[in-house]
């Protein structure tokens, strides 16, 4: 599932929208891991299979597609077929295609319409999934489709379901959120979106503070055990620090990586890579420079400015 990080960082977070989205049982869930396998006759890795805990239960893989690609469906079947072969894998499969809209799916091959039949490759999309107001995951997959004049009724459906989440899952709920808002609206400034969709607000609430209290809370944890080894005053401060800083460089990493995406989406793993370094300061620097870059050249040239300067 290459063609858009947001919906890898849903099914991980959330890996019962899959099942939702397929309108099975969620809990389902309950007998998957969600992982990205290594395919070593294709000398790559594959996102997006949902491996069965138990025997006799099949395996999934998933693709999410928003733009069009007349090979998805044969590089998904070859895919599943190289890790069945390599796996000796004994029980079912299914292949899952989400397209966007129905206007971006080439239709499946002819040499495919047997798996249709089967079963083991069904093709779904976006547009058409059920409106939802009790599914965080469905509501997170309706915010990127859904239409801008309709998207803060949609945030204030996903604010009241994220409240029921446990609390190790609400700051990733919170991204998600972030991200989507960065997807659909890649031009307006960060800031501006938390104004306009009355994200300034949520982040002032009770819920939102203790969120990002149990960050802080973290990055003290980890400061005060090393202080232990090093002092317990050196390790207070640092553990302070490091867990206020922590949700400012998170946040700022989150829209770095989904506004370069989104100008670059076929360099999707090197951007992961080249901005998972970089200070605070220097992604709020890429964040104002980001559309005055123009090809994936000057992302590089500014990135070796930022390696000379030793900013």
């Amino acid at each position: 599932m290459r063609t858009d990080s947001l919906f890898y960082k849903v099914f991980q977070t959330l890996p019962g929208a899959l099942f939702e989205l397929l309108g099975d049982d969620i809990t389902l869930v309950e007998n998957y891991t969600f992982k990205s396998i290594e395919l070593k006759e294709l000398a790559k890795r594959t996102d997006g299979v949902f491996l069965p805990k138990r025997d006799g239960d099949p395996i999934y893989f998933v693709e999410v597609q928003f733009q069009p690609d007349e090979h998805l469906y044969y590089r998904l079947i070859q895919e599943a077929v190289v890790y069945l072969g390599q796996n000796s894998w004994q029980y079912g499969w299914k292949a899952v295609v989400f397209w966007a809209k129905r206007s971006l799916d080439p239709g499946v091959p002819q040499c495919y319409k047997g798996e249709v039949q089967t079963g083991n490759l069904k093709t779904f999309y976006l547009e058409d999934i059920p409106d939802t107001k009790d599914s965080i995951g469905l509501g997170l997959v309706r915010l990127v489709i859904e239409p801008k004049r309709n998207v803060q009724n949609r945030i204030r459906q996903l604010e009241r379901c994220a409240r029921a989440l446990p609390i190790a899952q609400q700051r990733n709920m919170i991204e998600l959120i972030e991200q989507a808002l960065v997807y659909k609206f890649p031009d307006r400034p960060w800031r501006e979106l938390e104004a306009m969709f009355g994200l300034t607000e949520w982040k002032q609430t009770r819920f939102y503070q203790e969120v990002e209290a149990e960050g802080i809370q973290k990055g003290y944890q980890k400061g005060h055990q090393k202080g232990h080894q090093k002092g317990y005053q050196k390790g207070y401060q640092k553990g302070r620090q490091k867990g206020h800083q922590e949700g400012s460089v998170t946040q700022a990493r989150v829209l770095v990586i989904g506004l370069l995406k989104k100008r670059f989406p076929e360099m999707t793993q090197e951007i992961n890579s080249l901005v998972e370094g970089l200070s605070l300061s220097n992604l709020e620097g890429l964040a104002d420079t980001i559309f005055e870059l123009n090809t994936w050249e000057d992302l590089l040239s500014w990135l070796s400015k930022i390696d000379q300067s030793g900013m």
